[in-house]
């Protein structure tokens, strides 16, 4: 078994990118699968959420460059990776 990887979230700026139709987002995602298989086990695409003009996605990875690398490959940004230092949801503040 692998150790846990570090989780970052990336914003990819796209204009127009939220448009995207079902059938595009089947393609892109598609490519997507196709490069981390490639890639590796040290990377791993969780899920993304496409706004208006950006794509904010969010993965496990053994460091920046992979998913610079993986960017690459896709031909789309990664205008900003952040790693997660913590994360907080309703059940974090229940009693």
């Amino acid at each position: 078994m692998l150790p846990a990887m570090p989780t970052y979230v990336i914003e990819r700026h796209i204009p127009g990118v939220g448009k995207m139709s079902a059938e595009e987002l089947r393609v892109i995602s598609q490519k997507s699968n196709e490069i981390l298989s490639g890639l590796g086990p040290t990377i791993r695409w969780l899920h993304s959420y496409f706004v208006d003009d950006a794509i904010f996605c969010v993965y496990e990875a053994e460091g920046h460059d992979l998913i610079l690398e993986h960017a690459r490959c896709m031909g789309i940004p990664a205008t900003h990776i952040h790693e997660v230092r913590a994360i907080a949801s309703p059940a974090t503040g229940a009693k």
